[in-house]
């Protein structure tokens, strides 16, 4: 079924921003715009402060969700703690709902956004409140871009890039102090998850390695135009200044290797075949472990990884081990998991410190995850594109 966008005038005033937009909300439909994959709406905006006829549509395929609701936005910018000599990141601008808001607290912002078509408007709003010199726009992908020097990083997250870009964030170069971030509401529910929940997942366990994540608050669907089909959440998350002394490169494969079927215990999920042999694989082209090396794997939420490299079968594997060596480093493995009384306990339940434990375990007894001889990402842009949603 084709529909034609909800039509409304983005008029572009100080006061009664949110309710010009719902009062001139109405519906049409039409046969010249095409749902991609059957969920496609789009919002239209007139420019009449241009005096033009310009038209602006939002498409909710690729996360366009404005928050328009001002007390939310100055609840957002007063739980980011900024201080005027700071200098905030933004991801997503949109049309400078939240932007505006930052520029009036902060010393500096720079905002990445994707979409050129809301250049215009963006620039004008914001020279219009006397802050053009204190923003900088980068029009690139945020998952590809560089990331200039920033002190907090406070952002409405398109839905669709929210696990590579916190992944980017928390494993990436940068210093910050925090990350305010408007997250779809399931996927904030996974990432403050922790174990024992059954929403505790191989996401959670390496973000949490590294930083903490705080619940701020909910935030209404309505509070969107247009209104996305799920709630939202706001979640702070802090780096930790002291991360555990181990190499990242080998716990993110570590824990790929465990939560690919987090329901399974360790003795299941290590006693198959195909894994013995790829981890036998990897040990014998193994060096010296160094701990603090620059990651070359994604951080992780997909639970599906293991099941798609079972399906690709053996033969690969199997070429360069024989069933007696196999069999020889299934039995290392399975004293490894016994001796620290690992082999029945579920990824799940186990908390960072015994992971750690069973890693280093597993490193000791000359079993590693991470195959060292690959070239390593060049930064931020190849981890990020390596990780799938």
């Amino acid at each position: 079924m084709l529909h034609k966008p909800i039509p409304f005038r983005l008029y572009l005033t100080r006061f009664n921003y949110q309710q010009l937009i719902l009062r001139e909300l109405r519906t049409k439909s039409s046969n010249r715009y095409t749902q991609r994959n059957g969920e496609d709406d789009e919002l239209k905006i007139r420019n009449p402060i241009e005096n033009q006829e310009d038209r602006l549509y939002f498409h909710k395929s690729k996360g366009q969700h404005i928050l328009t609701n001002q007390r939310i936005l100055d609840s957002i910018v007063r739980k980011s703690n900024i201080n005027p000599n700071d200098t905030v990141l933004e991801i997503g601008p949109g049309t400078g709902n939240l932007t505006l808001k930052l520029l009036e607290v902060s010393k500096k912002v720079f905002a990445i956004e994707l979409d050129k078509r809301m250049e215009d408007i963006l620039n004008k709003r914001v020279a219009e409140r006397g802050f053009k010199d204190k923003l900088t726009v980068i029009w690139k992908d945020a998952l590809k871009a560089e990331f200039t020097q920033f002190d907090l990083v406070v952002a409405n997250i398109p839905y669709g890039i929210s696990s590579p870009l916190v992944a980017k964030l928390v494993y990436g170069t940068n210093h910050f102090r925090s990350a305010t971030l408007l997250l779809q509401k399931e996927f904030a529910k996974r990432l403050l998850a922790n174990p024992g929940d059954s929403e505790f997942n191989r996401l959670a366990v390496n973000v949490k390695l590294v930083a903490d994540v705080e619940f701020v608050m909910d935030v209404s669907r309505r509070d969107f135009v247009p209104c996305p089909k799920v709630d939202s959440s706001v979640v702070i998350i802090r780096p930790k200044a002291d991360i555990p002394k181990v190499n990242l490169d080998e716990w993110l494969a570590f824990t790929r290797t465990c939560f690919g079927k987090k329901n399974k215990t360790l003795g299941a999920i290590f006693k198959q075949k195909k894994k013995v042999i790829e981890l036998l694989r990897l040990s014998k082209k193994m060096g010296p472990i160094n701990e603090n090396v620059e990651m070359g794997d994604c951080c992780g939420c997909s639970e599906e990884d293991d099941d798609e490299r079972e399906s690709e079968g053996e033969d690969f594997y199997s070429s360069s081990c024989s069933e007696l060596e196999a069999s020889s480093f299934k039995e290392k493995i399975i004293e490894v998991l016994k001796s620290g009384g690992f082999e029945d306990k579920r990824p799940s339940k186990l908390s960072h410190e015994l992971l750690l434990h069973l890693l280093s375990s597993f490193n000791q007894a000359g079993i590693i995850f991470h195959d060292q001889t690959e070239q390593k990402n060049a930064g931020n842009t190849a981890f990020a594109a390596s990780y799938n949603s």
